[in-house]
């Protein structure tokens, strides 16, 4: 990094703005929250709610899907406030408050209440998640070659309290007491509450540095935060309902109508700003429709993944039993180790003019996938000794999958902040995150079809485990095949 490349006055740490280490350090805590409550929801419903039955396998995984899809589709809503009510900073205060207590009320043993639960976090995190992303693109002008490494960085913050969330939460179930493990996931879930505490007040004292940047757009008031905090407390109702009663198969319709609706605004936006945008809002949708694929076999982790860690891999070593939650970290230190080297790829292959394009960097990623599925195929069909698979093939799914998150994800959020409408980058962030929602809803449908009516068994893992290998695969080289296309499109955007 060339001194010519930062502005004038910036105060920088490592070459990037100061403000950017501060929003790191929000997002760890945050995203130690989420991770460290995301792995053990399925198994704390099965365990709570149905006795430890495994027929309720598929609900959990539903509840599951449902919980991550409405997460992410509540982004919209989180960036619209952000970009014309309130700002991205206030957005995030008021989002953490709301996630933190909504982590406090999981905790509680009635199914209603932890529904409603899951709902106000829901309602936090649509207003956390979105903005925190978007004011890293802020930090940067337009050109700055520092920004794709921004997102790197920030990115590596995600994971870095990804990684430590379940190593944390998972012992904690499984070595603070001695009770049953319903009793030891509500420890989890407090956990993870004071964790997004911690992320408020990272945040509130670490504010100031970021002077005009997520400020509340002018004229904002009293007014206007008055309008969220009403929406607020509409909306965590009206998700309890969808949890509740709706179920996975009719939120799909819904968050599908939606995709389509954000699609349409989206063009009209790029119309406005003339025919380059116009072509640029094209690209960037194509690409969330292969997001959408992406995401629906890369979530089995905290659902069909989760049950085959717990009643299918052979945990046992010597005595001591491996906990089902730190297979959800294997992902976060894979992309801890990886992020380095693929950076350090890609950066040669551009000194030879080779490096990928995005849409082929996707069409990889949907590929990785796709094969980390072969290994559990393998092993559920050659390696069964009593019912039982290896520790080993689960552990190299994450990191084969994590090998093809990182030829797509880094990238996806840069990509929007620079393919967005210069008015709506906060509406097309949530646009990212409904692409990864719908994803999301699939994947709890899917994993709920891999579990069946009376739980998880050999022969059904493996047909659907066959069946993701395909689809993501052929979806992976159709994108290849039409890359130039939607290259094209781009008008020069790497």
């Amino acid at each position: 990094m060339t001194s010519a490349s930062i502005p004038a006055g910036e105060k920088t740490f490592m070459g990037h703005p100061r403000q950017l280490w501060m929003l790191f350090m929000t997002e760890f805590w945050e995203r130690f929250s989420f991770y460290g409550m995301r792995w053990a929801l399925t198994l704390y419903i099965v365990a709570q709610f149905y006795g430890g039955d495994q027929s309720g396998q598929a609900y959990a995984s539903h509840t599951y899907g449902a919980f991550l899809a409405l997460v992410y589709a509540t982004s919209i809503f989180g960036g619209y406030a952000a970009d014309r009510l309130i700002g991205y900073q206030r957005s995030i205060l008021l989002g953490a408050l709301i996630t933190a207590a909504g982590l406090f009320m999981i905790t509680a043993p009635n199914q209603q209440i932890f529904l409603a639960g899951l709902a106000v976090v829901i309602t936090g995190n649509g207003l956390f998640k979105p903005n925190i992303s978007t004011m890293v693109g802020q930090l940067y002008k337009q050109g700055d070659p520092r920004r794709d490494s921004g997102f790197t960085i920030f990115y590596m913050g995600i994971n870095a309290g990804a990684l430590v969330a379940p190593l944390i939460t998972g012992w904690l179930a499984s070595a603070v007491t001695n009770t049953p493990m319903e009793q030891n996931y509500k420890i989890v879930f407090l956990t993870t509450g004071i964790g997004m505490i911690i992320s408020f007040l990272w945040f509130w004292f670490g504010r100031r540095q970021l002077g005009e940047i997520g400020r509340p757009p002018q004229g904002s008031g009293s007014k206007n935060m008055f309008v969220v905090l009403a929406g607020s407390a509409v909306c965590a109702p009206v998700i309890y309902f969808l949890l509740a009663k709706v179920g996975a198969d009719i939120i799909q319709y819904g968050l599908t109508a939606m995709f389509v609706l954000l699609a349409v605004l989206m063009v009209v936006e790029g119309v406005r700003e003339g025919a380059v945008q116009r072509d640029k809002v094209f690209a960037m949708i194509a690409l969330f429709i292969f997001n959408i694929l992406f995401w629906m076999f890369f979530e089995q982790a905290g659902s069909s993944f989760n049950f085959l860690a717990e009643n299918i891999v052979n945990r046992d070593f010597g005595g001591w039993e491996f906990p089902v939650g730190w297979f959800q970290s294997v992902n976060p230190i894979a992309i801890v180790v990886l992020a380095p080297i693929i950076t350090m790829i890609w950066s040669a292959l551009n000194s030879m003019k080779a490096e990928p394009s995005v849409p082929r960097k996707f069409g990889l990623g949907l590929i990785l996938n796709g094969l980390s599925f072969v290994v559990l195929m393998y092993a559920l069909s050659h390696l069964v000794v009593d019912g039982r698979i290896p520790f080993w093939p689960l552990v190299l799914t994450y990191v084969i999958q994590t090998v093809g998150e990182l030829c797509l994800s880094p990238i996806g959020l840069s990509m929007v902040t620079k393919l967005a409408p210069s008015k709506s980058v906060g509406l097309a962030m949530g646009g990212w995150f409904l692409s990864i929602s719908v994803g999301n809803n699939l994947s709890g449908i899917f994993a709920g079809s891999v579990s069946g009516a009376t739980g998880m068994t050999v022969a059904s893992a493996l047909h659907g485990f066959t069946f993701s290998f395909y689809l993501l695969v052929g979806a992976g080289v159709v994108l290849f095949l039409i890359s130039p296309l939607i290259a094209k499109l781009m008008h020069g955007v790497k």
